[in-house]
C-alpha cells in the first residue's frame, strides 16, 4: 500500500503535465492561426504590399520550411497524383484570403472564413453520404445564420466584395481540409500541396504585380514560414492526442484571437455586430461538433 501512492503520485504528475503541455501546444497553435489574419490584415491593409504579392511570398515561404521539416522527419514523399483538390483549395484559400484583407478586420475576416470553412466541411459530409444527425444540422443552420447578421447590409457591415473573397478562402480552405481527410500522412500532403500551389500562385503575382515594400514582404514570409507553415506542423503533430471534438473545439478561439489582436495592433473595433455574429457562429459549430459521454475528448 506504501509502495501505491508513490506510483499513484508519478502517474497524476504525468498525467497534469502532459495536459499543461497539450494546453500550451494547442494555445500557441491557435495564436498561430490568428496570426495569419494579423499579419495578413497589417501588411496588406496597410498598404505595405499588394495581395497577390503577399500570398506568393507567404507560399514560397511556407513551401520552404515545410520541405525542410518533411527532410528531417525522413518520411516517404507523397506522390504527385490526386492532389487537385488540395492544390487548388489551397491556392483559392491563399488567394481570397490576402485580396479579403485589403478592406476587413482581422477579426471579421478570421469570423467569416471559420464559419464559410464550416459550412463547406458540412456540405461535404453531404455529399460523400455521410449520415448527419439533427444536432449537426441545427449547428450548421445557427452558424449561417451569424454569417447573415454578419454580412446583412448595414452601415456597420463589411464591404461585400471583400466579404465575398473571404467567403471564397473559406470554402477553399474547407475543400483543402475535405481532401486532406483521406492523406495518411497530413505533413506530407501538405507539403505537397503548398509546392504544387507555388507555381499556380506565383505565376499570378507576376502576372499581376503591384508594389511591396521589404516590410510588407518580411510580413508575408513571417506569415508563411511561421504562422502558416510551422503553425501547420505543430497543429498535425497534436491533433492525434486532441481528438476530433477538442480540435474543433480550440480553432473556436481563432476569431476571438485574431479580434483581440486586431484591437491590441491595429486599433480595430468590435461592435455589437460582431459580437453577436460571433456567438452565432461560434455557438452553432459547438452545437454541431459537440459530443457526448466519454468520446468528447
Amino acid at each position: 500500500m506504501d509502495r501505491a501512492f508513490p506510483r499513484a503520485g508519478a502517474e497524476l504528475t504525468r498525467v497534469i503535465g502532459g495536459a499543461t503541455r497539450l494546453g500550451l501546444l494547442t494555445a500557441l497553435t491557435m495564436l498561430a492561426f490568428a496570426g495569419n489574419s494579423i499579419l495578413n490584415r497589417m501588411a496588406v491593409g496597410g498598404g505595405l504590399i499588394d495581395p497577390m504579392g503577399f500570398a506568393a511570398i507567404r507560399v514560397v515561404a511556407g513551401a520552404v520550411v515545410l520541405v525542410l521539416l518533411f527532410g528531417v522527419s525522413r518520411r516517404k514523399w507523397p506522390r504527385w497524383q490526386g492532389r487537385l483538390a488540395g492544390v487548388v483549395g489551397l491556392s483559392v484559400y491563399l488567394i481570397g484570403f490576402s485580396l479579403a484583407y485589403l478592406a476587413l478586420g482581422a477579426g471579421t475576416g478570421a469570423l467569416i472564413l471559420f464559419g464559410a470553412v464550416q459550412i463547406t466541411m458540412f456540405a461535404g459530409a453531404l455529399v460523400a453520404g455521410e449520415a448527419v444527425p439533427p444536432r449537426r444540422w441545427a449547428g450548421a443552420g445557427v452558424a449561417f445564420a451569424g454569417l447573415v447578421v454578419l454580412l446583412a447590409p448595414a452601415a456597420a457591415a463589411p464591404s461585400l466584395a471583400h466579404a465575398l473573397m473571404m467567403l471564397a478562402a473559406g470554402i477553399g480552405w474547407g475543400i483543402y481540409s475535405l481532401a486532406g481527410r483521406v492523406a495518411p500522412d497530413a505533413l506530407a500532403a501538405t507539403t505537397a500541396n503548398f509546392v504544387l500551389s507555388v507555381p499556380l500562385i506565383l505565376g499570378l503575382a507576376l502576372a499581376l504585380p503591384g508594389e511591396w515594400s521589404l516590410a510588407g514582404a518580411g510580413l508575408a514570409a513571417l506569415s508563411g514560414a511561421v504562422t502558416s507553415a510551422l503553425g501547420y506542423a505543430l497543429w498535425y503533430a497534436i491533433l492525434p492526442e486532441l481528438g476530433a471534438a477538442r480540435a474543433g473545439l480550440a480553432q473556436l478561439t481563432v476569431p476571438l484571437i485574431a479580434a483581440l489582436g486586431g484591437l491590441a495592433m491595429l486599433g480595430e473595433g468590435i461592435g455589437l455586430r460582431f459580437a453577436l455574429a460571433t456567438a452565432l457562429v461560434l455557438g452553432g459549430v459547438i452545437l454541431g461538433t459537440r459530443q457526448s459521454g466519454l468520446t468528447s475528448r
